[in-house]
This record gives structure tokens, C-alpha cells and sequence, in this order.
């Protein structure tokens, strides 16, 4: 018998180390996790080929350190959602107390269980309110995704662009380099003056500070670039020699800017926060009434007198009737209710601004695309007087470079388009990942808010 006690207790020991949470080690990263290229993604897209701007977003998206870290937070609101909905143990207590002297005959013993009673009263505010906060954790996270996203998109539009603006300043400067070297040499035989050759020297000079910069841009984008796919700074990562874009229609965001709100992650994360700050407030009024707890004990005397029955504890709301948290959720829910506002104000705004940018630069674009042609016809003719020895070497130069001025003017402003373009595509979502893959939101009056 006493054989199969042990046992018994054996297995109740076991089964409940079972059902405990045990550590195991989680060591850090001992090496950099940049990787040196990336690895194929199969026959839809081969890293060994150019890559299109969306492809391009698709391995941001996939292999960006920053959101890999960024989505961790959703395991933890899970977390914190299944310790919301976790009730509250009941609480035993006993004591054994041996006879020590006096006229009783056996030892005395007490034994009580309680449960705490408020807590089930704040469960289901508590329940809700973790809810709506994992739930903004989600969106929270979407809001990265499109902000990494867009951060993509931009640097491979600016660096396709540095790729197709680039000849054209290396030719503006080998044509000036060459056209230099030959005043150079005519100076030094004494067959032309300084005057006459400071027109060129210094139209090189901007020519070469032209393509400098150029090249830091580049190479910049390209480290930003890599850093957002988890590369090391000198992978080369081809792309595309055309920008792929979303179809842009202003038209079509300025009749969608009223429902921005149900689309863009960020404001639907602040609704979410302020979701689950209405349900603390809910929660902070219920708190207000006085601590109960609900139990029974049983005890016996040394006499072997035994009694029992229910006992409650409440407390007495004399001095702190939770008026404190109450104020505090109260004004917190305030502040989240102000954020909201401000920033729908912000966005609207910055959508409403960018519009209007683009459209003052398309504006400018054409009278200068306007233009081009005559300033590319006065360069040619230019080139065919000078070598007639019709035109002087300063006139020449000025007709040249402001050829080369107006064609790279076409080019900043088309790469400035591209670029609030493609803000103002990651503000509204174009091709992004869809709200839709949200949960939905609880069905109640704080997510109708």
C-alpha cells in the first residue's frame, strides 16, 4: 500500500513539472547578420538579374532586419492578451497548531479558501482592452511594413534615375575635359589668353563637382539600400533600367482622402489605443467599488469542536475610492483622443501638400521640357560655328553647358516628381500590404468610436 502511495505521489510530481514552463537559453547573435547577397527567391524572381522597383520592396519587406525585430511585438501582445484573459487563483490558507498545554485533548487546525471577487468584476473591461492593444500592436506593425516599404521604393527610383542621369553629366564633362586640354595646351604655347580659357576651366570644374556629387548620392543610396535588405554595404544589387510604378491618379486619391483613415495603419492603430484606453476607463470605474473577497473556512478547537462556514472581506471605501487611476485614465484617454486628431489634421494635410507640390513641378517641368529643344538646337549650332571659328570659345561654352543646364534641370525635376510620387503612394498604400489582413476589431461601442 504504502509502495502505491509513493507512486501515486510519483506521478502527480511529474505530471505537474510537466505542465510548468521550463528555461531554455536564448543566446544573442555572436557575428553580424548581414548577409553578403541575397538568397534566390525561385523562377518569379532571380537576385541575378535586374530587379524592378516592387521587387525590390517585396525583399525589403522579407528581409529587413528593423521588421524583423518590429514583428517580435507581436508575440508579445499575444502574451500579454492570454495574460489578460487569465482568471485570477483563489487563494488557500490553513494552520495546524499541536496542543502545547492546557485541558484540550487534540491538536487544533484551521483551513479557508477565498476568492477575490473584484477581479472577475474587471475581468471582462481588462479581456477587452488587451484585445484592442494587440490589435494595435498589428497595426502598428502594418505602419512599418509600409514604412519600410516606401523607404525601398524610394532609394531604387533615385538610384535607377542616378543611373540614367549619370551619362549625361559624364559627357558634359569629358566634352569640357577634352575642350579643356586643349586650351590648356594653346596657353602654354601662348596661342590663347587666360581669358579665353577661364570659360571652359571653370564650366569643368562645375561639370566635375556635377558628377562628384552624383556619385556620393549613389553610393549613399546604395548603403541605405543594402542596409534596408540586410546586406553588407559593398553587395551590388542590380536594378531595372525603368521605374515600375503604382498608376498614379490624383484625382482618384483626392475622392479617397475622406477614407484614408480606415486605410492608413497608423491612424487605425491610434483608434485601436484609444479603443483600449476607453476600456481602462471602463475598468478604473469599476475599481472604484470596494475590495470583496468571498470564501469559507473551517477549523477545529482542541476540544475537537469543529465550525465552518462562508466569510467575506470588504473594503472600506473611506479614503481611496480609486479616484486617483480614474482622473489619470481619464486624462490619458483625453490625450490619445487629441493625438488622433492631430495626427488625422497631419495626414490630410501632407497628402493635400504633396499634391499640390506635384503639380506646381509638372507645371515647371513642361515650360522647361518646352524650352529644351531650342537650347538643344542653339548647342548644335554652336558647336558648328565654333568650328568655323564663327563664334568665340566663351559664347560656345555658355551655349554648351546651358544645353547640358536645361537637360539636367528636366531630370531633377522629373526625379523630384518620382519622389513625392512615390510618398505620397506610401502615405495612401498603393501596392502595399492591405489593412485587410488585420483582425478584425472587436464589435463594440469603443471600436465604433
Amino acid at each position: 500500500m504504502a509502495g502505491r502511495r509513493a507512486t501515486f505521489s510519483v506521478v502527480v510530481c511529474s505530471l505537474l513539472l510537466a505542465s510548468c514552463a521550463q528555461y531554455t537559453p536564448l543566446p544573442l547573435a555572436t557575428s553580424s547578420p548581414l548577409a553578403e547577397s541575397l538568397p534566390e527567391q525561385g523562377a518569379k524572381m532571380s537576385t541575378s538579374t535586374p530587379l524592378t522597383v516592387p521587387q525590390v520592396v517585396v525583399l525589403a519587406l522579407e528581409h529587413n532586419p528593423d521588421l524583423r525585430a518590429i514583428r517580435a511585438r507581436h508575440g508579445i501582445a499575444q502574451s500579454q492578451l492570454l495574460q489578460a484573459g487569465v482568471l485570477p487563483n483563489p487563494s488557500l490558507s490553513g494552520s495546524f497548531l499541536p496542543l502545547l498545554s492546557g485541558v484540550g485533548s487534540v491538536p487544533a487546525w484551521t483551513i479557508s479558501i477565498a476568492q477575490d471577487i473584484k477581479s472577475l468584476i474587471t475581468y471582462r473591461s481588462k479581456v477587452r482592452s488587451a484585445e484592442f492593444s494587440a490589435q494595435q500592436v498589428d497595426a502598428e506593425i502594418l505602419w512599418q511594413e509600409w514604412q519600410i516599404a516606401g523607404q525601398a521604393r524610394q532609394l531604387a527610383v533615385d538610384l535607377i534615375e542616378f543611373d540614367r542621369t549619370r551619362p549625361l553629366l559624364e559627357r558634359e564633362y569629358q566634352l569640357l575635359s577634352r575642350r579643356n586640354d586643349v586650351l590648356q595646351r594653346a596657353l602654354a604655347a601662348g596661342n590663347v589668353t587666360l581669358v579665353t580659357a577661364a570659360p571652359t576651366l571653370v564650366a569643368l570644374q562645375t561639370a566635375r563637382t556635377s558628377l562628384d556629387v552624383l556619385d556620393q548620392r549613389q553610393l549613399h543610396s546604395r548603403h541605405q539600400l543594402n542596409a534596408l535588405l540586410g546586406l553588407v554595404p559593398s553587395a551590388v544589387l542590380p536594378l531595372a533600367g525603368s521605374v515600375g510604378l503604382p498608376t498614379f491618379d490624383p484625382d482618384a486619391i483626392r475622392a479617397e482622402l475622406a477614407s484614408l483613415p480606415n486605410r492608413r495603419p497608423d491612424l487605425l492603430a491610434l483608434r485601436l489605443g484609444y479603443a483600449a484606453q476607453d476600456e481602462a476607463v471602463r475598468e478604473q470605474i469599476v475599481a472604484q467599488f470596494p475590495d470583496l473577497v468571498l470564501g469559507a473556512s473551517a477549523n477545529s478547537d482542541n476540544a475537537s469542536v469543529i465550525n465552518g462556514g462562508p466569510q467575506a472581506t470588504i473594503g472600506l471605501p473611506i479614503f481611496d475610492r480609486n479616484q486617483g487611476n480614474i482622473a489619470i485614465a481619464r486624462a490619458t484617454r483625453a490625450q490619445l483622443n487629441a493625438a488622433y486628431s492631430a495626427r488625422l489634421a497631419a495626414v490630410t494635410g501632407e497628402v493635400g501638400g504633396l499634391l499640390r507640390e506635384m503639380e506646381q513641378m509638372s507645371a515647371q517641368l513642361a515650360v522647361v521640357r518646352t524650352d529644351l529643344p531650342a537650347a538643344r538646337l542653339a548647342a548644335t549650332r554652336a558647336s558648328a560655328a565654333f568650328s568655323a571659328s564663327n563664334l568665340d570659345e566663351r559664347s560656345y561654352v555658355d551655349l554648351l553647358t546651358n544645353s547640358f543646364t536645361m537637360e539636367q534641370e528636366v531630370m531633377t525635376l522629373e526625379l523630384a516628381l518620382l519622389d513625392r510620387q512615390v510618398a505620397l503612394q506610401t502615405l495612401v498604400g498603393a501596392d502595399l500590404p492591405s489593412v485587410h489582413t488585420l483582425s478584425p476589431m472587436p464589435r463594440d461601442g469603443a471600436a465604433r468610436q
